[in-house]
């Protein structure tokens, strides 16, 4: 079997900070990584689609971290064509406008190409300890499967290169019939992994559990199976505790995977510590120590 490696989708929530599940000891940023990390061998950064990160972050995360511990890096909304809050873009390059939200196409065209360059070169210090896994690109569910959005795939693998992308589609246009061996084909031949997902089913944004490998790495994102998913409550939202004969029944599909790729595995169920807890047992039934 291949490596799998176990985390979650955030280490600093506020809510995972009210839980008790961190020691009173970890009373600082500094000793919650050092905690979270005796734990798992990942995290997921999702912090950075809502704000890019700044240089001195990913050093603190690279110089606080052990030397065999891997950051995913979710990228910033702005270039995924999700709705960005202009406070959030680097002060300099922000558009003059009333608008609350804005999209790529209301940033003049070299600000948009030095978000991208800033974006990317603040991760410098995850790449140079080699702490780097992958981007996680979460497209929004309007993008769907067309030929200029297959040809945005590839500028943006192209753009983060020799970074790795990992690709998470969000609308059901991209598995809709023979689409989904289209889909999978095409991630393949460009070697781009698949972000295979398990989340709640009959939603406009709902992707089936897909389970594949389209290149040398596979990853797998757990959103739970809450009744509100589409509550704008993010804790409502993602607020599902998986129980153990759940996490059980994906044992044999994920050491199936694995056999094919190295597998990333992150719980994004992150309400209190529910998805540090599933991280704990998914690692024990899969017979994995840290």
């Amino acid at each position: 079997m291949g490596e799998i490696l176990v985390g979650t989708a955030s280490w600093t929530d506020k809510t995972l900070l009210a839980s008790g599940w961190y020691p009173e000891s970890a009373d600082t940023a500094e000793k919650r990584l050092q905690y979270y990390a005796r734990k798992f061998p990942l995290v997921e950064v999702d912090a950075t689609y809502y704000s890019p990160p700044a240089e001195s972050t990913a050093q603190l995360w690279a110089d606080r971290s052990p030397a065999d511990f891997t950051f995913n890096v979710k990228a910033f909304s702005l270039l995924t064509g999700h709705p960005t809050k202009v406070s959030a873009i680097y002060k300099d390059l922000r558009p003059e406008t009333d608008k609350k939200n804005v999209y790529p196409d209301d940033l003049p065209p070299q600000a948009y190409e030095d978000v991208w360059t800033r974006f990317l070169s603040a991760l410098d210090p995850l790449v140079a300890a080699g702490k780097l896994g992958v981007l996680l690109f979460q497209f929004p569910p309007w993008f769907t499967i067309r030929r200029a959005n297959k040809q945005y795939l590839l500028e943006v693998a192209k753009r983060c290169s020799p970074l790795r992308i990992a690709v998470e589609l969000r609308h059901e246009s991209w598995f809709a019939g023979d689409n989904q061996a289209e889909t999978l084909d095409f991630l393949r031949k460009h070697e781009l992994p698949f972000v295979s997902v398990d989340m709640p089913q009959g939603h406009k944004s709902s992707i089936p559990p897909v389970l594949e490998a389209t290149s040398d790495l596979a990853v797998v994102r757990f959103h739970g199976h809450s009744e509100h998913w589409t509550s704008k409550d993010i804790y409502e939202k993602f607020g599902y505790l998986y129980p153990d004969r759940e996490l059980k029944s994906w044992v044999p599909k994920l050491e199936k995977l694995a056999q094919a790729a190295r597998t990333h595995v992150l719980m994004n169920n992150c309400r209190g510590d529910f998805a540090q807890r599933n991280a704990e047992t998914l690692m024990d039934f899969l017979g994995l120590q840290r």
